[in-house]
């Protein structure tokens, strides 16, 4: 079961779709992740979050739920929309985009003057890393805020990650089967 963990909708239940793409952050490696993002950049209060490969929605709709203003979820999966849309609709998250596109196309086209303060790619494993190398600096063009924190979500059987160009790498963390990787734009 996975749920909100903490804010203003904390411990509320989340709808996840069933598919062997579909691996929502365990609710651990999420508590974890927000603890380290406020190490890194101070609380998540008024930030505008990216969250690609959403999947359920858990991660960006936490970021939502800890502070954040904004949420714009990216996700090409049908039954994954259909629970980020119950999702939202049931939190009454309602500063939030979804957007049903494939993220490869989603960074590569301009965005309204919208620019996220935070990001987060959680894959499928199958995406190669230089597929994921390309989505990464695409976001450089426009929808990333300067200084703007990068959190990848990788198999931790997967080769360490290496940030492309215009990325500082902060730190990696390991949760069983997924390692974040941490980065800021710079």
């Amino acid at each position: 079961m996975t749920r909100i963990v903490a804010g203003s909708a904390g411990g509320r239940r989340l709808t996840v779709p069933r598919g062997a793409e579909i691996r929502p952050t365990s609710d651990r490696a999420r508590e974890a992740m927000f603890s380290t993002l406020e190490t890194i950049r101070g609380p998540l209060l008024g930030a505008r979050v990216l969250d690609l490969y959403a999947g359920s929605g858990a991660v960006g709709l936490e970021a939502l739920s800890r502070g954040g203003a904004a949420a714009c979820l990216v996700e090409s999966d049908a039954r994954a929309i259909r629970a980020i849309e119950a999702n939202v609709k049931a939190l009454d998250l309602t500063a939030t985009t979804v957007v049903h596109d494939r993220v490869e196309r989603f960074v590569t086209r301009p965005v309204d003057g919208a620019q996220f303060d935070v990001c987060f790619a959680d894959p499928p494993y199958s995406l190669t890393t230089d597929q994921l190398l390309g989505v990464v600096t695409a976001l450089t063009d426009g929808l990333l805020c300067d200084d703007a924190v990068v959190v990848i979500e990788r198999a931790s059987r997967d080769p360490e990650w290496l940030w492309p160009a215009g990325f500082s790498p902060l730190r990696a963390r390991r949760y069983g089967e997924a390692t974040l990787w941490y980065g800021r734009r710079s």
